[in-house]
């Protein structure tokens, strides 16, 4: 880098510090690499001092060794959902069905294809503007459908479907005005809101997976610690086996449940 670009690093760098970012400097390297003219790092450093978050700045987030295209409004993956597509990989081989519930914008889809190949892959979400970046991450490997939960899968899926996953919404109602701003003004309230406790949507998807699932299958549910013993018992009151699985070096919580083998 040369002198002037190390300068309007250097002023990227202590505008998203003055602005409260904490991880400034990555930020700054982040949005100078991309910008393809002075103009345009000038917007996207405004835009992030007004708080809209780097990944809809930038149109993709990282996840899983992936771009991810993300855009205004849809909810970014974050980091610990990883955990969630590396615990549905080890369960699934190359043209087993899957089903992403609650999809966004596809990411867990999307990791859980690049490393298992020729799944017969449903990604379904009832936000269309996540449903339109899901198409983009999806192009020639799973098929994004607009929707309630199951309600646009196709039929002939029943009692077929290898694993289900889910990174619905588990943040409990009275806890959103708390999160953090990127989060809480940025991205669509139906996919944050779990529920007066968190676990409303869980339950749906627990009650409607062993309809789908074929016998040993499995539902595996992104939760919290706090929700993980309600989520489980969603899991066991439909009728499936749940443990819960944790990652404490990215933080995630995962209840992975299992439908009865046939006697």
């Amino acid at each position: 880098m040369d002198d002037h670009g190390m300068q309007v690093d250097a002023a990227v760098v202590a505008t998203l510090r003055r602005a409260g970012c904490v991880f400034a400097e990555d930020e700054a390297a982040l949005l100078v690499a991309e910008a393809t003219s002075d103009g345009q790092l000038t917007e996207w450093v405004a835009r992030r001092v007004d708080g809209e978050p780097l990944e809809c700045i930038l149109g993709w987030t990282a996840f899983c060794g992936m771009r991810i295209a993300v855009t205004a409004g849809v909810f970014v993956p974050r980091r610990r959902t990883e955990f969630l597509v590396e615990r549905a990989v080890a369960l699934v081989g190359p043209g087993a069905a899957v089903v992403d519930l609650c999809c966004g914008s596809g990411a867990v889809a999307a990791g859980i294809a690049r490393q298992v190949e020729s799944l017969v892959l449903f990604a379904v979400d009832l936000d269309p503007t996540a449903i339109a970046c899901a198409e983009r991450n999806l192009a020639g490997i799973g098929t994004a459908l607009l929707g309630d939960l199951d309600d646009p899968l196709p039929r002939d899926l029943l009692g077929r479907v290898d694993v289900i996953v889910a990174n619905a919404p588990y943040v409990p109602t009275g806890a959103i005005a708390s999160m953090p701003p990127e989060a809480r003004d940025h991205e669509a309230r139906i996919a944050l809101d779990g529920g007066s406790d968190g676990v409303d949507v869980h339950r749906r998807v627990a009650a409607l997976a062993p309809r789908w699932l074929i016998p040993g299958g499995y539902l595996l549910v992104e939760t919290s610690d706090r929700q993980a013993d309600l989520t489980v018992q969603a899991c066991v009151a439909a009728g499936l086996t749940a443990v819960v699985g944790r990652s404490d070096d990215i933080g995630a919580t995962v209840v992975i449940a299992r439908a009865r083998l046939q006697s």
